[in-house]
Order: structure tokens, then sequence, then C-alpha cells
């Protein structure tokens, strides 16, 4: 397969560890790209619901082909996120071309960029982290009910559909949350001079551009690889939104690549055996943005 080449690409919120992550989905996308910059803006791996009786051979390629891609001129940016907050004590810290922060600031095109995953705006986060990570279990049990539902669709040949998306949009307040959240990251990045403001976390693909105290900012969110199997890809100065369609890869596993032969088991099961431990040591977080 040709692999693609872009300029920038954006994931959040793939919650590897998870029932609700289409790891296959997005190891098929990764080898179809060749970026020159992955940003992984939050909730990369689920530390909150890891566990290791699942952690599927799927979700471990995932990881695999991220660290391929690194060593192979790709600069990775872990951008923390409120399921990966343990990572959060590591922040700033950078090995090769792999690169673990709380948020990224960069200039395009003479264009200043706010990207972070956006858990700070959430209250609930803040003020009833146990309440989150009960509602997390519930959501994930949700996405677990719901990829067995479209596993029966699927075989009637009907499409996919999403249990989640529409509770969250028939439901007033998770409505106004979301709202809430977009206005929010919208008015802080024209306060603070920034033209583009890049956010994940509530699973929400979104480009829109708003004129707000008097300066024009647009507002990205590359969505999510749990109900929307979305991203943000960057190219010849233009920004797109990415959905994934299962009809455009005919990948075929049995050709591989070259490099596929490389074992990068024994570091991958260092680092999730790292995430288990970091997951029950209960530090309290530190804000994902920052002033």
């Amino acid at each position: 397969m040709k692999r693609r080449e872009l300029d920038i690409v954006i994931l959040s919120d793939t919650h590897l560890g998870t029932y609700g992550c289409h790891a296959r989905e997005l190891l098929q996308y990764l080898k179809s790209i060749k970026p020159a910059m992955l940003i992984l803006n939050g909730d990369f791996i689920d530390i909150w619901q890891f566990r290791k009786s699942y952690f599927p051979k799927e979700h471990l390629e995932v990881i695999q082909r991220i660290l391929k891609m690194s060593m192979k001129d790709t600069k990775v940016y872990y951008i923390t996120g409120n399921h990966d907050d343990a990572l959060r004590r590591y922040s700033d810290f950078s090995a090769g071309n792999m690169h673990l922060r709380d948020k990224l600031v960069l200039h395009l095109n003479g264009k200043k960029y706010w990207i972070f995953h956006g858990d700070i705006f959430d209250l609930t986060i803040k003020y009833s982290p146990l309440l989150a990570r009960l509602g997390g279990k519930g959501y994930d049990w949700l996405i677990w009910l719901n990829r067995f539902v479209n596993q029966v669709r699927q075989r009637l040949g009907k499409p996919r559909m999403s249990f989640a998306h529409k509770v969250k949009y028939r439901v007033k307040e998770a409505v106004k949350f979301v709202g809430n959240f977009e206005e929010t990251a919208i008015r802080l990045a024209a306060e603070q001079g920034y033209d583009y403001v890049i956010c994940g976390h509530i699973h929400r693909p979104q480009m829109r551009v708003v004129r707000q105290a008097g300066r024009q900012v647009t507002y990205l969110n590359s969505g999510d690889w749990v109900e929307n199997l979305t991203a943000l890809e960057y190219q010849y100065g233009k920004w797109t939104l990415y959905e994934y369609e299962e009809g455009s890869y005919q990948y075929d596993p049995a050709e591989g690549d070259a490099d596929e032969r490389e074992d990068l088991s024994l570091p991958v099961e260092l680092l999730l055996k790292g995430f288990s431990t970091n997951g029950k040591s209960g530090q309290k977080n530190k804000q994902a943005a920052g002033d």
C-alpha cells in the first residue's frame, strides 16, 4: 500500500485498552499514512480502564506502529488527557522523536496554534474525579454493547450506528456541555492571542471559524476512535477532517512491510507494565494547558 504523505496528523481519544477502541481500523489508517508530525492529543491509552486481562494484539500493534513511525523520522507528540493523566508527572520528557507534553504550541504559516486535550474545561473531572471515573466505566460498557449490536447489523447489511452519539445529542445537558466546551476553548484562545485551538476530549469532530473579541479563531476537534473514527490532517497549508471508511482499505496483512519484522514487543510490554502501575498511583492531576 502506498502511504499518503502528510505534514501533520492529529489523533485523540483512541482509548487503547478498552472494548470501544477500534484498534484494527486505526492500525489500517496508520499504515496508510506517512506524516512528518503525529500528535496524539490525549486519552491514547486508557489508564483509567486499563486491565492486564484485556489488551488485544491489535492494540499492541497500534503502539508498535507508532514507535516504528517515530524511528522513521516522524516526530510524535503524546499530549496527556484525563484518561492517561498518570503520565503528567513525566511531562516535558523526550526521547528521540517521541515527546510527552501537557500542551503544544505550534507556529504554522504565520499562525499560532494552541493544542491540548481539553479536560481542564470539564468540571466533573476537576471537582468529582470519582464520578468521572464511574461515568467512564459506564461509557465503556455502553460502547461494548454497541460493538456487539454493530456486528449483528453488519451481518444484516446495515450501517454502523453509535449509541453513545445518540444519547449525548438527545440529552439537553450533554448538548449544553459540548457547546460550553467549544465556546470556552474559543474564547480563551482569542484572549491569549491564538489563531487556532485544537482539542479532543468530547469525541465530537469539528471545524469552526469564529470571530471572537475582534479576532478570528479556528476551532478544530479531531474526534475519536471509539464512536466517530476521525482524525485531523494538515497538508499544503490546509486542514481537513478525515473519517475512516472500511471500503477504502484493501491492505493485505500477509504482504506486510520490511520493517514489520522488527520486534518491539519487549519495550511495548515494559511500557504497558508502567501504565498498569501508574494507573493505580492516585497522583493528583496537573492542568493540561496551564498558562
